[in-house]
């Protein structure tokens, strides 16, 4: 395979979300087909079905905390985490609880009452402890073989109540493997566990205190990451020897989560981002070749491509259910479609109100399938020309907040309760079986050629036969 998959969460309207980044390294990790950017598992040897008793080979007990997927790498294992070393001060904490405001009206003059001052920003945060830690598990006996701990201190940002400091999922190409936690700085070790560079990339406040999610991205020697925020949003390229900054481009967006990829085409190879506009970047200079306006309401998912187009698009909310679109090999410019168009030069189809949600597109077979993270909601789409194929409902579907994936013509994916449904592929929607876990799930899977390694809130999972 030319391509290995990892996977991380982050935050969005107070949920998490999968994201999916990548690397074209060459590597001896040959569970997936690619280029599509996809999960497509080709062992041959992978269980069909698993539980608590059925195939498990082997857990490993976590500590901390951290919503970033597992990587494979030979037989290691790589998992970030953040551990709260020590909890801010109870005063600290109740300082931080604004006082009841008076209604707003006229008082006994006859005058209107001046409005309420905002409440006083949350920082309680900044008093925390908090250790942020890579760790290599063996993945033949899920023992500990090293643990780092990249940094000890206090939070420099807020987080969501439900996400963590350790969104974002490392990544590797064998000789290094890197580290990203967001506002706290990319670190990278060998394989042994030490430290070759550490790069701090600022501090800047994100939508709503929510948190980072973004993945770095590893591609001919170069570490890419895209760090959107409220204050100060760029792309960077960094040298992924020593840390040094190749090049920098400012960003017109706000906070994303999206995990940008590396689209190589029949045309060229790109460094794609998404948000409010996707954007298209030369990855040796940080040109921009197309940038395409989109609908939505959040930059979550990752795009997923073939060698004549990339599917993208930003997940739905309340008032807007996004749109999806399909851009051709070779855009160049603007390739919005004009007047709320549903074609452009550059634009082969849009479908609007596609559903997309947080977990990223699935491309298979010349289908993509979108899973809602609500409801248990699949799609399936065809990618030649964006009509739907079904649109069907999986009753007593939880929360899904990872990355669908395809192994011997079977779709899977799993709820946060553990829940993994297997669906036929094609254009007939047909559940076949179901598989379960007792965790929380929100990590997606990491897959080698005989074993998925899941990663709950307390283990770590190793399933094979």
């Amino acid at each position: 395979m030319k391509s290995k998959i990892s996977v991380t969460f982050t935050i969005s309207i107070a949920v998490l979300s999968l994201l999916i980044s990548c690397t074209t390294e060459k590597s001896n990790w040959p569970q997936f087909r690619g280029p599509e950017n996809n999960m497509i598992a080709i062992g041959e040897n992978l269980p069909e079905a698993w539980n608590d008793s059925l195939n498990i080979k082997w857990t490993h007990p976590l500590t901390g905390a951290g919503w970033s997927s597992p990587i494979v790498y030979g037989d290691k294992i790589f998992i970030t985490s953040a551990v709260l070393i020590e909890k801010a001060p109870e005063e600290e904490q109740q300082q931080q609880i604004p006082p009841v405001q008076p209604v707003q009206g006229n008082n006994q003059t006859g005058q209107q009452a001046p409005p309420p001052p905002p409440p006083a920003e949350d920082s309680s945060y900044m008093k925390e402890v908090w250790s942020w830690e890579l760790t290599c598990v063996d993945l033949n006996t899920g023992a500990e073989l090293w643990k780092q701990v990249a940094h000890t201190g206090n939070p420099r940002i807020k987080k969501h109540a439900g996400s963590t400091y350790a969104c974002e999922t490392p990544v590797t190409n064998g000789k290094y493997v890197y580290a990203y936690f967001g506002m706290t700085g990319i670190f990278c070790y060998d394989m042994t566990g030490k430290l070759i560079w550490e790069k701090d990339l600022g501090a800047f406040k994100t939508l709503n205190g929510w948190g980072t999610g973004s993945s770095p991205v590893l591609y001919q020697n170069m570490v890419y990451i895209q760090c959107d925020n409220e204050e100060n949003s760029f792309l960077i390229a960094l040298d992924a020897n020593t840390g040094d900054e190749k090049w920098k481009v400012a960003r017109e967006e706000k906070t994303t989560y999206s995990t940008p990829v590396i689209w190589k085409n029949k045309n060229r190879t790109e460094l794609v981002t998404t948000g409010k506009t996707a954007r298209s970047y030369d990855p040796a200079t940080g040109k921009l070749l197309w940038q395409l306006g989109m609908e939505g309401t959040m930059s979550i998912p990752s795009p997923v491509y073939d060698n004549e187009n990339i599917y993208l698009g930003n997940s739905g909310g309340r008032e807007s259910k996004g749109a999806l679109y399909a851009v051709k090999a070779g855009a160049e410019g603007d390739i919005t479609p004009p007047d709320s168009g549903l074609v452009s030069n550059g634009v082969k189809w849009t479908l609007r109100e596609a559903g997309i949600s947080n977990p990223s597109p699935l491309l298979y077979n010349g289908q993509l399938y979108l899973l809602s993270g609500r409801g248990g909601e699949l799609q399936c789409v065809d990618a030649a020309t964006g009509t739907q194929v079904y649109h069907e409902k999986i009753d007593k579907v939880g929360a899904c907040w990872a990355t669908p994936w395809v192994h011997n013509n079977k779709l899977y994916f799993f709820d946060e309760k553990g829940m993994t449904q297997v669906i036929q592929t094609g254009n007939e929607f047909k559940v076949l079986s179901q598989n379960s876990l007792k965790d929380k799930f929100w990590s997606s899977v990491a897959i080698t050629g005989n074993k998925y390694i899941f990663r709950g809130v307390e283990k770590l999972f190793c399933v094979g036969k």
